[in-house]
């Protein structure tokens, strides 16, 4: 099975590919996950040509199925030809879509995996929670080749529910991750469920979840479900970079940094990923 993307306003694939194989979570091009709602695994390879290549579908899944989930992977299920005025309007934004030309922001392939990053990462580095995110992959979830080179994906909620204590993994990160995997099965993070809320329901929903505070429900908001007109309030590194880029000091006060955000209305999310890639 192949498919066509289609994209509205600038998109770079080889940006994208740039920001996965520098995300610990990601290391790499080809696509291999659980499906949304089905939670079959899906392996994709998309080509510069916006083509979609379909490796693995063992749930027999339907190209529109897949392709949609692809599409908001890379962000391409959005209108994006108003980004670059929002460059046009403020040169520290512009300067930024300059340097990263077409880059729009790479989710995870669901709700579902952004909320298992936020936990897996919870008080250690992204290269720690990237290289226990892989032993999970790897223990519980399916293979895919991608012509001779395998990618795991990440295992389905029903697996993660049974997921057994690990060496390096705190008990209490293993029963979040559980009760996670449970919350995912019984369709509490389920996409259109959760794009139905206004971004308060959905911040208020996502933090019954053992393990989920502000930071981590902004994150599954902007990098798992896809709002695209988010600031995230709970995120001081993203604040440090605009005071050192806008030069604010080094601790500017958060009124300020959502005055100037404003500005970047519609796209406050898409502004915010280009400035936590150009301080990551």
């Amino acid at each position: 099975m192949t498919f066509r993307l289609s994209t509205q306003g600038p998109f770079s694939l080889a940006e994208a590919a740039r920001f996965q194989m520098s995300f610990p979570a990601f290391r790499g091009t080809p696509l291999a996950f659980p499906a949304d709602g089905t939670w079959s695994t899906v392996g994709v390879r998309v080509t510069d040509d916006l083509t979609g290549h379909v490796v693995a579908n063992p749930g027999g899944l339907s190209e529109t199925d897949i392709s949609g989930q692809v599409a908001r992977i890379l962000s391409l299920d959005v209108d994006g030809r108003g980004f670059p005025t929002i460059g046009e309007r403020d040169e520290v934004v512009g300067d930024l879509q300059r340097r990263f030309p077409g880059l729009r922001p790479v989710l995870f392939a669901s709700a579902y995996e952004a909320a298992a990053w936020a936990l897996l990462t919870h008080r250690i580095s992204r290269t720690q929670g990237a290289a226990l995110r892989r032993r999970i992959a790897e223990e519980l979830g399916d293979p895919v080749d991608f012509d001779g080179e395998v990618v795991y994906a990440f295992p389905p909620p029903e697996r993660l529910a049974g997921l057994a204590p690990m060496p390096g993994m705190f008990i209490r990160k293993v029963e979040n991750l559980r009760a996670l995997g449970e919350a995912a099965a019984a369709g509490d993070l389920d996409i259109d469920l959760l794009r139905a809320m206004t971004v308060d329901e959905a911040m208020a929903h996502l933090k019954k979840l053992p393990g989920i505070g502000p930071f981590s429900a902004e994150l599954i908001l902007i990098r798992g479900v896809g709002v695209v007109d988010l600031f995230p309030r709970e995120t001081p590194r993203l604040h440090q970079i605009m005071g050192e880029l806008y030069d604010l000091g080094p601790e500017p006060a958060p009124a300020q940094l959502e005055s100037i955000a404003s500005a970047w209305r519609p796209y406050r999310g898409w502004v915010s990923f280009l400035f936590r890639n150009a301080g990551s």
